[in-house]
């Protein structure tokens, strides 16, 4: 049946074809045509799937607290507006291959860990920092309004919970279990919008995605929301986890050091999260340990290896001894969801790999030497 309508396509198409132009050029031009209108489809729906959230959202709000209302100094254009005009200099920041940034202040302001810092500090002395979510701009075309709308109404949640911990609202978050669609898929838009800004060279680190990875940091280390959030997006949260991995290890721009360092920071916060430690843990021994064999399989028969990979692994070095650090640290946290299988084939016969790699490339050996020494050291704790 699939032969016979393709053949009766093909008829219509060479039937159909208007003069001057060949049939190979009308069917692209059919096929591009249609394309189109299948894309413009697809995005009314995300527009209008994007605008039922947000009434979702502003109902749930409501139940939790029916009196929470702040005065709404600042809207998403605001916010978009702010990002876009500092955008042009965190662009300029990276115009530079980034081997020699003279400037240290340029570095810092791609980290997200310090305005991490920062956003709790203003979160804790002010109470008139969140506003009321907005009606969704379907002027905004842009990826950046998926992105706002599940980042001001996640900080409208964390508000709540601040207020009421103060006993300055009455709120109930049993709606949360009567509604975990609308928690659920906001984490899980706002995970979205952070790795295509991660993943885009169009994007370079702005307010915008500071701001969202602060809220979903805050909202993990909530004791009594991150429950909530853990329950039902914990597989998206472990797919954003092998994303920002994968952005890091798969980067080849030559301006590629400043964006590797934010995601880096962006997973270290995300081992705040005892849970989201453990696990990823086990998502970067694996992909240290594989290189390192690879690393030894090149060096053994004289082969080339990929220079840009062997750069790239480093920061996942740094990322797993902060981790280990923060664990061993803190004795009364367990290591036990990582002492399994990933832990043993990663200690298996290491020091006779380091011993063979310690010539040639010392720094790696090094690295590799005090990942093992700290994943001791966490057993012994």
């Amino acid at each position: 049946y699939l032969k016979i309508s393709k053949l009766a396509l093909a008829f219509a198409i060479i039937h159909s074809k208007p003069p001057g132009k060949s049939s190979k050029e009308y069917t692209e031009h059919l096929a591009k045509t249609v394309s189109e209108q299948d894309f413009g489809w697809k995005w009314k729906v995300e527009v209008l799937e994007a605008e039922v959230l947000r009434l979702r959202q502003e109902l749930l709000l409501n139940r939790i607290c029916p009196r929470f209302s702040l005065e709404n100094h600042t809207s998403a254009e605001t916010l978009l507006d702010r990002e876009s005009v500092n955008s042009t200099s965190y662009s300029s920041q990276l115009e530079d291959s980034g081997c020699d940034v003279s400037n240290d202040s340029a570095f810092d302001s791609l980290g997200i860990a310090s305005d991490f810092h920062q956003y709790e500090h203003n979160a804790n002395t002010s109470k008139g920092w969140l506003e009321r979510v907005p009606p969704l701009n379907l002027c905004h075309t842009g990826k950046e309004q998926f992105l706002t709308a599940p980042v001001q109404f996640l900080q409208h949640l964390l508000e709540i919970r601040k207020l009421s911990e103060g006993g300055v609202l009455q709120a109930d978050f049993s709606e949360l279990e009567n509604d975990s669609f609308t928690i659920s898929n906001s984490v899980s838009r706002l995970l979205d919008g952070l790795t295509f800004f991660y993943n885009s060279p169009k994007f370079p680190v702005s307010n915008l995605l500071t701001e969202a990875v602060c809220v979903l940091i805050s909202l993990l280390t909530d004791t009594k929301l991150s429950n909530h959030v853990l329950k039902k997006c914990f597989k998206k949260l472990e797919e954003f986890k092998k994303n920002l991995i994968q952005i890091i290890l798969r980067n080849s721009s030559v301006n590629r050091f400043q964006a590797l360092h934010s995601v880096s920071q962006t997973l270290v916060l995300l081992g705040r999260n005892n849970i989201l430690r453990n696990s990823l843990i086990s998502l970067l021994l694996p992909e240290v340990r594989q290189f390192a064999e690879q690393l030894l399989q090149a060096h053994q028969v004289q082969s080339a290896y990929d220079i840009t990979q062997y750069e790239n692994i480093f920061p996942l070095f740094m990322i797993l001894e902060q981790l280990l650090q923060n664990e061993t640290e803190k004795s009364s946290i367990s290591s036990s969801d990582y002492e399994g299988e990933e832990k043993i084939k990663f200690l298996k016969n290491l020091d006779q790999i380091i011993l063979h790699l310690s010539d040639e490339f010392p720094l790696f050996s090094l690295y590799l030497w005090r990942v093992s020494v700290l994943l001791n050291s966490a057993q012994m704790q």
